[in-house]
């Protein structure tokens, strides 16, 4: 019997033999017995092939699993021929797997007795836990995989089906198939049998699975411990999650950064996003930001493609399966009929592939094949004369190819009875290419078996309508673009490590001590001036020019609009005393317990008006949010986010995702913004929220003025929230 995937370190561009970087490998449990075990033992077995102890004593008997099969069973003295055993205590060993269909209340006292007969993994089929809100079982659960020592996978999952080692640890319809299609790819679903629905609809699709690995509620063995063993596996090339939910998100995202490490796709399928998590937040960022934004942002920049239907998950795997990245996402489309090129170029656009205007010598060459009237900028339309020309058809090709200017090519396929001879030529040109082919087929992919098949066997993936072909495009661009952005070298610090003067306990800070936060780390603040509450009348002289802002100054008003605790374009000294008393004695309307410090008095300033702040999320981590500002923040809710630390150069990246970026350009005849004094700032805003993760909670800028090209940034108001 196999040996599974024991871990390497073997990778190269989609094709797993080069030697991967080193890595630190965080304490993940070696799978291989899980995955291939020697003998397995199910305890609950049944004769019975319709039930749930009965399917895998079947399975695993008729399907050509080598290893031992050791049923369970008090009641019985044998089931299919094979000796059952009364408990686990009496099965033989060596034993790697128990697999346990049981009542529920039953299984905590069997993982017990799987830890003294040296069983490492067990499989728990049962459900009636935490999943219906038995916690009190839960526990036990909980308690006994700790004293044992033994793994689970589970509870409340359907099992681990290896096809390579013929390893039918299972029950349902998967687990009936044993001529299910195997290949390179693993899958790892929290849905049990959508998950192997999902297997079921890409096998008939043409994609393979080596191992689909359902894990159920998690107790313990969790899909990212699974995905960390599958990464290492060689026969692996590609690996499918569905996923509902993770308590790791700094771990997720470390799994990305692994599997760019080793050109090994994480394609994604994140579910349950449409509800929002409760969160009492005190900041405009924090409020600003959903939980699966986070989920995105980690899908974003590590390894992983993101889908959100079946059909996405058979066009990204046929996609990968041609081994071959390109450069870049610059896309040749080449058809005989024009309204598919444009319908491919619209597509293109919408997924960020851009189709360049051909190098002149391309030009050149494609007007010598084709007729003056064909449309030979990009998308290339050969028009129908071409339509019936093999050789001439596969020669553009060719030329498209070689263009300098292009990373790949989607290819409209070649229509009529000459197709298969095409399909040949096709693949000869492909082979030497250097770059990905892609094939929207022109016709129904049952009446062109022949063709497909030749396709297939050359590793072009083809696709049934231009849509799809270009989302697989777009999953092969966007992660070559990762893994040359993971190539970069660890950000360097924007600013050096600062101390900070934080109280000891969890607080919310006022405006002026958040800023001087800020101010330590080399973000820019407003001008401002403190007055006591008891010195706003006997003030004389302001050391800031008029016009002024008014605020209060209290930690108990995170939110001093709101409380109608802000005075702007205060024009002297008497109508600043006036505001003054105004701002104070409106706060104490909105807040009678609120603590007053007096009022900041501040510069006026003005420039494109944006949000900047950060959340230190107890799964992710910290991340920086930034977004257009203003009153509507959280109505029109424009904004992008990046874990932090980061540097200028992510920052960037940052700025020109929100829509409030064409107003730091020169909107209508206004002069440009100072880009790059924000981008340094946000850069030093996301070393503050790493150095003091510790004590952050969150932080707010807003709003955060960006002046003209120049004229640098300032820091208007802002809020800091301690945690313990």
């Amino acid at each position: 019997m196999g040996e599974g995937c024991r871990a390497v370190q073997g990778a190269n561009r989609l094709n797993r033999h080069a030697d991967s970087p080193p890595h630190a490998r965080s304490a993940a449990p070696d799978l291989t017995r899980l995955l291939t075990p020697r003998a397995i033992a199910v305890v609950g077995a049944s004769e019975d092939p319709r039930r749930i102890g009965g399917q895998p004593v079947h399975a695993l008997t008729e399907y050509g699993y080598r290893g031992a099969v050791y049923p369970v069973n008090p009641n019985r003295a044998q089931i299919k021929g094979l000796k059952c055993y009364p408990e686990v205590g009496a099965v033989p060993q060596p034993c790697d797997v128990a697999l346990l269909a049981l009542p529920a209340q039953e299984v905590p006292d069997v993982i017990e007795q799987c830890g003294r007969a040296g069983i490492a993994f067990a499989v728990v089929l049962s459900a009636g836990f935490g999943e219906v809100g038995n916690r009190e079982l839960q526990a036990r659960l909980e308690a006994a995989i700790k004293s044992s020592g033994v793994r689970v996978v589970g509870p409340n999952c359907v099992g681990i089906l290896n096809l390579r080692d013929h390893v039918f640890s299972g029950f349902g319809a998967g687990f009936r198939n044993p001529g299910l299609r195997r290949g390179p790819v693993a899958m790892v679903s929290q849905s049990g049998g959508f998950g192997y629905s999902v297997v079921a609809f890409a096998e008939h699709e043409g994609i393979g699975f080596n191992y689909m690995i359902s894990s159920g509620n998690e107790v313990d063995l969790t899909s990212l411990d699974i995905i960390e063993h599958l990464l290492q596996c060689p026969e692996i090339e590609l690996i499918v999650c569905y996923m509902e939910g993770i308590r790791d998100g700094r771990r997720l995202r470390r799994l990305g950064a692994r599997a760019l490490e080793l050109s090994k796709p994480i394609v994604v399928w994140k579910v349950g996003n449409t509800g929002r998590g409760a969160r009492a937040a005190m900041s405009h960022t924090a409020n600003l930001t959903a939980n699966y934004a986070l989920y995105q942002a980690a899908f974003r920049e590590g390894g992983f493609v993101e889908i959100g239907d079946v059909y996405d998950l058979v066009d990204v795997a046929l996609a990968f399966r041609g081994r071959r990245l390109p450069a870049g996402n610059r896309v040749g489309v080449l058809t005989t009929s024009g309204g598919a090129g444009v319908l491919l170029a619209d597509r293109c656009e919408q997924h960020g592939l851009e189709l360049p205007a051909l190098d002149t010598a391309t030009d050149v060459e494609l007007r010598k094949l084709a007729p003056g009237f064909a449309a030979l900028a990009n998308p290339v339309d050969l028009s129908a004369q071409l339509a019936q020309n093999v050789d001439g058809f596969n020669q553009a090709t060719r030329v498209l190819l070689e263009d300098p200017n292009i990373d790949l090519a989607i290819v409209r396929s070649f229509p009529g009875v000459a197709a298969e001879e095409w399909a040949h030529g096709l693949s000869r040109i492909a082979g030497t290419a250097g770059k990905p082919v892609l094939v929207s087929l022109s016709g129904l992919a049952h009446k062109s078996a022949a063709t497909t098949a030749v396709l297939e066997s050359a590793n072009i993936p083809y696709f049934p309508t231009p849509g799809r072909a270009v989302i697989a495009a777009a999953a092969l661009a966007g992660f070559s673009a990762k893994l040359k952005r993971h190539q970069r070298q660890a950000p360097e610090r924007a600013v050096e490590r600062q101390t900070l003067d934080l109280p000891g306990a969890a607080q919310t800070l006022g405006e002026r001590k958040s800023k001087a936060c800020l101010a330590a780390y080399g973000i820019p603040v407003v001008n401002e001036v403190a007055i006591a509450a008891d010195a706003i009348d006997a003030l004389s002289s302001l050391a800031i020019s008029f016009p002024v802002v008014v605020k209060v100054d209290s930690p108990d008003v995170p939110h001093k609009t709101e409380a109608g605790a802000v005075r702007l374009g205060v024009p002297n000294l008497d109508d600043l005393k006036v505001k003054a008393h105004e701002v104070i004695a409106a706060t104490r309307r909105f807040n009678p317990d609120a603590r007053i410090d007096g009022v900041l008095v501040q510069e006026m300033t003005q420039g494109v008006e944006l949000i900047a702040g950060g959340v230190n999320d107890p799964v992710f981590g910290p991340y920086v949010v930034l977004g257009t500002g203003g009153i509507f923040s959280e109505l029109i809710r424009d904004t992008t986010l990046r874990f932090a630390p980061f540097d200028a150069a992510t920052a960037r990246e940052m700025i020109g995702e929100i829509k409030g970026a064409r107003l730091l350009h020169g909107y209508r005849g206004d002069a440009p913004h100072d880009i790059e004094a924000l981008a340094q700032a946000i850069a030093r805003l996301s070393w503050l929220l790493f150095d003091h993760a510790d004590r952050i909670a969150e932080l707010d800028i807003n709003p955060l003025f960006v002046r003209h090209a120049g004229a640098g940034v300032v820091a208007a108001d802002s809020l800091m929230v301690c945690r313990t």
